[in-house]
């Protein structure tokens, strides 16, 4: 008796030659292009790029990073999270208490405590604010928090099976719960104000062209950085356990492998992503108050992952760069139609582009490779004829293309 043997399919590059050709380029255009039109180019220059397309360009990278999670635990997961925004949110604090503690004594009360606690009568920080001061301390604490609270989360969530929409009830109900929290004064997180007014960073002028340009294209380094890493953990088996939950999570159950880990680990990594993404974030807009914790932000970030297309790590940060750079011209444009249009957007995208933007264009180039592939007419052109006569003549027999065709005798010819 012959056993079969399962053979993988063998493991392909990260990226073909077209992609990495695609990925330098955006690596020149971030670490080289972009600084040399803001910094070099005069501002009456047509090819000129201003401070406001820097920070624009570079909070809509931030916000591309929370796509490419979302994909990560959506599309390739099956897991659909309406709380998302509650992790941005959590690392651009972390990133905000830094920033307020290196303002110092240069805020509007002259205090070593930041404004918002002077105005409360505060007389000494809270002990969540006790390693605010070490950029060092920072760091860890953006990670670590958002992937604690993750974990936490994801553990209970997942143990218990929850899964579909009543998941993405919860994960709704999360943020909406932190957000509430989050606008008490007595948190020690700036209630409904937020933080704001920041100075400098390791002790440079925030406001700097340099500075800026610093940000920018430390964002762009780490949103080609995560997908890199994207692309890489999806391509392997990790991957493909995650691909296998999301289709069918009884059968990898059944075939020996244990969901909660899985879905924990890339739950907890997603979540990761956006407070790094919010930590970058709440420098280049100088602001991080509760509302970046609203419902309706996490909502968002599941739309940029289906307009530009699940499951294709591409297809979320096109999506966040085109409903983004939307949002931003229409609402000076038409600021009263803004959430008209994206709720439309949302529902055209459901119903007539499932797999989003880059699904559609891959079925373009299918069926126009499927064209140009095609095999000819089975009609043969004059010259093949003439050819098929040579041929034949040497042969001396009648090719079967040009011969007569066989005479049909009609119905009821024959007796």
């Amino acid at each position: 008796m012959s056993s079969s043997k399962v053979v993988l399919p063998s493991k392909g590059p990260l990226l073909s030659g077209k992609g990495w050709t695609a990925f330098f380029v955006a690596l020149i255009v971030v670490c080289a292009l972009a600084p040399v039109l803001n910094m070099a180019v005069p501002a009456g220059s047509a090819l000129h790029m201003s401070d406001y397309a820097v920070a624009l360009v570079g909070k809509i990278m931030c916000y591309a990073i929370c796509a490419l999670a979302m994909d990560l635990i959506w599309g390739y997961t099956g897991i659909l999270s309406l709380g998302h925004g509650l992790f941005f949110a959590l690392g651009g604090y972390m990133m905000g208490m830094y920033l307020m503690r290196q303002i110092g004594r240069d805020g509007n009360y002259k205090s070593d405590l930041p404004d918002f606690m002077v105005f409360l009568d505060w007389k000494t920080l809270p002990w969540h604010w006790a390693v605010s001061d070490s950029f060092v301390a920072t760091l860890v604490l953006i990670v670590a928090v958002p992937g604690l609270i993750a974990f936490v989360f994801g553990f209970f969530a997942f143990r218990s099976r929850i899964k579909g929409v009543y998941f993405s009830i919860i994960t709704q109900a999360m943020t909406f719960a932190a957000m509430l929290l989050f606008f008490r004064n007595e948190t020690g997180f700036g209630g409904n104000n937020g933080f704001t007014d920041f100075k400098r960073i390791l002790g440079i002028p925030i406001q700097t062209q340099e500075m800026r340009m610093t940000l920018f294209a430390l964002t762009g380094l780490t949103l080609l950085g995560f997908f890199l890493f994207s692309k890489w953990l999806i391509g392997s088996k990790f991957g493909r356990v995650l691909q296998a939950i999301r289709d069918a999570e009884s059968r990898v159950m059944f075939s020996g492998y244990n969901p909660l880990g899985y879905k924990l680990t890339i739950w907890v990594i997603s979540a990761v992503m956006c407070g790094v993404a919010g930590a970058l974030y709440v420098p280049q807009v100088g602001i991080i108050n509760p509302s970046e914790m609203s419902p309706a932000n996490s909502i968002e970030i599941a739309i940029w992952a289906a307009v530009g297309g699940r499951a294709t790590l591409i297809g979320p940060i096109l999506g966040a760069f085109i409903v983004n750079g939307a949002k931003s011209w229409l609402t000076v444009a038409y600021p009263e139609y803004w959430l008209y249009f994206l709720g439309a957007l949302f529902i055209a995208v459901t119903l007539f582009l499932p797999d989003g933007i880059v699904g559609l264009v891959k079925k373009w180039a299918s069926r126009a490779k499927e064209k140009a592939t095609a095999p000819l007419e089975a009609e043969p052109t004059e010259a093949r004829r003439e050819a098929q006569r040579a041929v034949a003549a040497e042969q001396g027999v009648e090719p079967a293309s040009l011969a007569p065709p066989l005479a049909v005798e009609p119905k009821g010819a024959r007796a």
